[in-house]
C-alpha cells in the first residue's frame, strides 16, 4: 500500500474510535439519551419521581448538564483540531507537489499555481464546514 493511503487509513482509524467517545454530545439536557421512549402524543414516558428523590434528582441533573456541557465541548474540540490539521496537511502536500511541478516545468507554473490556488480553496472550505459543525455542536446539540 502507499504511505499516504496508510496514513489516510490511520486518521479514519482514529476519527471513528473518537467518535465512539463523542456520543455524550448527543445526549439530552438532563442527561437521557435522545432517543427515548415516547407516548403517541409525543410525550416522554418517564415516571415523575417521588419527594425525597425528586431532589437527588436535581442535583443529578445539574451534574448531568455540566457533563453534556463539557462533553459538547471536547467534541467541538476535537473535531477543530483534525480538520485543522488534516487541512494543514493537505495544503502542505499541495504546495509541496506545485512547487515539485514548477520546478520541473518551469514554463507551466501559471497553471500549476492556478490549479493549487483551487485545491487550496477547496481544502479551506472542508476547515470552514468543521468549524461551522463545532459551532453547532455547541449550540444547538
Amino acid at each position: 500500500m502507499n504511505k499516504t493511503v496508510k496514513i489516510v487509513m490511520a486518521l479514519i482509524g482514529v476519527m471513528i474510535i473518537l467518535g465512539a467517545f463523542m456520543l455524550p454530545a448527543f445526549a439530552d439536557d438532563d442527561g437521557r439519551s435522545l432517543i427515548a421512549p415516547v407516548s403517541e402524543s409525543g410525550e416522554k414516558l418517564i415516571a415523575a419521581p417521588e419527594s425525597e428523590a425528586a431532589e437527588e434528582e436535581e442535583t443529578e441533573e445539574a451534574d448531568a448538564g455540566t457533563n453534556v456541557k463539557s462533553a459538547k465541548a471536547i467534541a467541538a474540540a476535537i473535531v477543530l483540531a483534525f480538520a485543522s490539521a488534516a487541512g494543514a496537511i493537505a495544503m502542505a502536500i499541495a504546495i509541496k507537489s506545485a512547487s515539485d511541478g514548477t520546478a520541473r516545468q518551469p514554463e507551466a507554473a501559471g497553471s500549476i499555481r492556478s490549479g493549487m490556488m483551487l485545491g487550496l480553496v477547496f481544502i479551506e472550505t472542508v476547515v470552514i464546514y468543521a468549524l461551522i459543525v463545532a459551532i453547532m455542536i455547541i449550540f444547538v446539540l
